[in-house]
């Protein structure tokens, strides 16, 4: 199942799913937003299987004639991996990690596919960073690393756009991670019974149609099973949370010179079996 959130003329933002070029949405089926699906588990996805098997044809909306918002437009938390490709870390020369670096971004950093990320005024240095991201379904804590399926309910695209200038001031990134359109999602979750290995997805980004990221995610230092371990031993995992597990080589910074973000760039984020996110960078008015 794709699960999205969408809006289309003259409607509020709902819960919906796409099933091939159609839209339906969830409303029907008694639900008003992502949180309360992706929280009703097993229950909910029988309740949307049979809504959709008794739907009419007039139910659905071509999914042309919709704007995809993002997924979970407040997630509870956001949560980020950093250096978490031993490809990245070598082209950062850093040390490959033996614990996860984790920050950070707020939901205001939250923003849909085909949105404007907003570049700042007071930021020099811009960067991409294309990241597969997990959606945790139920909760918990002290969640062991062998029944981390049992927790993921899905999986995304994110784009963890960077101030590099603001990230690197000081030894604490989240600053330069949570400007306001900083964290681009979608186009959808994509539920985990449809991915049978996360641990291999190619992951690319391309800016104007030039590839600037392309690897795979069996290069994470830290798979699913150990950082859902690692974070519910000291927080509660909560259903609706976003974990996305870092970025691969290529970035901005690495480049000889530098390639920061550009006001009229189109960067894509593709990762294999979960669509495409595609954002347009416009300068902060």
């Amino acid at each position: 199942m794709r699960l999205i959130t969408f809006m289309s003329r003259g409607e509020v933002a709902l819960p919906g799913v796409v099933a091939g070029d159609k839209v339906y949405s969830l409303q029907p089926a008694g639900f008003s937003n992502t949180l309360q699906v992706i929280a009703g588990g097993s229950a909910a996805r029988d309740a949307i299987r049979a809504y959709l098997q008794a739907a009419p044809p007039a139910a659905a909306k071509d999914l042309s004639a919709v704007v995809l918002l993002a997924p979970i437009p407040r997630p509870p938390k956001v949560i980020c991996v950093g250096l978490n490709y031993r490809d990245h870390a070598a082209e950062a020369k850093m040390e490959v990690p033996s614990v996860p670096t984790i920050f950070s971004k707020f939901s205001n950093a939250v923003t849909g596919p085909s949105a404007p990320v907003l570049l700042p005024r007071n930021t020099q240095k811009p960067d991409y960073e294309a990241e597969f991201a997990f959606v945790i379904g139920a909760g918990g804590r002290h969640i062991p690393a062998a029944r981390w399926r049992e927790h993921v309910y899905g999986y995304m695209c994110l784009n963890d756009v960077s101030a590099r200038d603001f990230q690197l001031a000081t030894s604490q990134w989240l600053m330069g991670k949570t400007f306001d359109t900083f964290a681009p999602t979608g186009p959808w979750i994509t539920t985990a019974d449809e991915i049978e290995d996360p641990h291999n997805l190619d992951i690319s980004l391309e800016i104007n149609g030039e590839v600037m990221q392309s690897s795979n995610t069996r290069e994470l230092i830290f798979g699913i099973p150990e950082l859902v371990e690692y974070l519910s031993s000291v927080f509660t995992l909560e259903a609706g949370d976003v974990v996305t597990t870092g970025t691969p080589a290529g970035v901005g910074f690495s480049k000889k010179p530098p390639r920061w973000l550009r006001p009229g760039d189109e960067m894509v984020v593709r990762i294999q079996g979960l669509g495409e996110l595609r954002n347009r960078v416009v300068a902060e008015e």
